[in-house]
C-alpha cells in the first residue's frame, strides 16, 4: 500500500460515519497531511486535518477538514496534500463550492478517490482546482471509492433507486414451508436484516406476502429510521420515476417469489442477498428464485448455520 492509499483508506473510514445522515447527499470524507519536507511533528503523526460530511445542509468534508485544522499548522496548507474520497462540489448548493475553498487556502496538492457523477460537478470541481494550478490526482481507490455511493451514483446515473433483491432459503432451496411462513433467519442475522433496513430509504413486498404474512418491515432489533414501507400488486405497480422523485435512493425488495422474480425478468436490481439456513430442510414449498447467470460473488458470510451471500 502507497502513501495515498493509506490516506485514501482514511477518508473512507471518515466517510462511513455518516452513512445515516448525510442522505441524500453521499458520504464523503477528507483529510490533510502536512508535507514531509515542512513538516514539524513525528512522522506518525503527519495528519493535519480531517473531517467527513455527518449531515445534509451541513458543511461537507472538506469544510470540516480544513476547521479541525489547529491555529500554528495552517502555515503547513501551502505545502499540504489534501485527500478525500469524491470529487469537490464546484457548484453553489446549500453550502458554497469545496473547490473555491481548496483553491483560497492555497493548497498545494489533491487526491481524489472518484469523480462526481451528480449532474452539477462531473469533473468540474477537478477542472476548477487544475485551473487554480493546483497538482490533482484522481482514481485512488477508486472502485473502493465509487462502492461506498453506488446508491447515490445510482440514483443519478438511472434517475432510479439502487435495488437490492433480498430473500432468505433453507438449505434445500425453499423460502416457506408448503405455502407456510417458516422461520429461517437465526436472532444474530435477523438483527443484521435490520441493520440492513435501517440504512436503505423504502422496502417492497408484494400482496400475497402482506396478506399472508403481515410482515412489520420495521426497524426493532437495530438502531435507526424504519425504511418507508411499500406494497405492490397488479393494481399498484411500482412507479420508479415516482420514487425517483420522492428522493428514495435505495430499495429493498422483499416480497415472495412472483415479486422477486418481475425485478429479475425486468433486470431491475443492482444487488442480491441471499441468506441460506445450511441446516434447515423442508419437504416442500415455494422455491427460491433462480438467480441470474451474470451474478458476481461479492461477499460470502457465515454466522453458525446461516450463510448470507452478496451478489452484484
Amino acid at each position: 500500500m502507497n502513501t495515498d492509499e493509506l490516506y485514501m483508506r482514511r477518508c473512507l473510514q471518515l466517510a462511513r460515519c455518516g452513512r445515516q445522515n448525510a442522505k441524500p447527499n453521499p458520504m464523503v470524507g477528507a483529510v490533510i497531511v502536512a508535507s514531509p519536507t515542512s513538516n514539524p511533528l513525528p512522522l506518525t503523526s503527519r495528519i493535519i486535518g480531517e473531517g467527513y460530511h455527518a449531515r445534509c445542509g451541513e458543511g461537507h468534508a472538506e469544510v470540516n477538514a480544513f476547521a479541525s485544522v489547529k491555529a500554528e499548522y495552517e502555515p503547513l496548507l501551502k505545502e499540504a496534500t489534501m485527500y478525500m474520497s469524491l470529487e469537490p462540489c464546484s457548484h453553489y448548493g446549500k453550502t458554497p463550492p469545496c473547490a473555491d475553498l481548496i483553491i483560497k487556502k492555497k493548497v498545494k496538492r489533491v487526491v481524489v478517490g472518484c469523480i462526481d457523477e451528480f449532474a452539477e460537478v462531473q469533473g468540474r470541481g477537478i477542472k476548477k482546482l487544475q485551473d487554480a494550478g493546483i497538482d490533482v490526482t484522481v482514481g485512488v481507490l477508486e472502485e473502493e471509492c465509487r462502492e461506498l455511493n453506488r446508491r447515490f451514483f445510482t440514483f443519478h446515473r438511472l434517475h432510479r433507486p439502487y435495488i437490492i433483491l433480498k430473500w432468505a432459503q433453507t438449505a434445500n432451496g425453499f423460502i416457506d414451508d408448503n405455502g407456510k411462513p417458516i422461520s429461517i433467519s437465526s436472532p444474530f442475522t435477523q438483527m443484521l436484516s435490520h441493520k440492513l433496513r435501517a440504512e436503505e430509504d423504502a422496502i417492497l413486498v408484494g400482496r400475497v406476502t402482506e396478506e399472508r404474512e403481515h410482515p412489520q418491515l420495521t426497524v426493532r432489533h437495530w438502531v435507526g429510521p424504519s425504511p418507508k414501507r411499500l406494497v405492490i400488486d397488479r393494481q399498484h405497480p411500482l412507479n420508479l420515476e415516482s420514487l425517483y422523485h420522492h428522493n428514495i435512493q435505495s430499495l429493498i425488495v422483499e416480497g415472495g417469489r412472483k415479486t422477486l422474480d418481475s425485478f429479475l425478468a425486468q433486470g431491475l436490481w443492482d444487488e442480491i442477498r441471499v441468506e441460506t439456513n445450511t441446516t434447515l430442510t423442508v419437504s416442500g414449498g415455494t422455491r427460491a428464485p433462480h438467480l441470474p447467470a451474470t451474478v458476481r460473488v461479492v461477499s460470502s458470510q457465515r454466522y453458525d448455520d446461516n450463510l448470507i451471500i452478496r451478489y452484484t
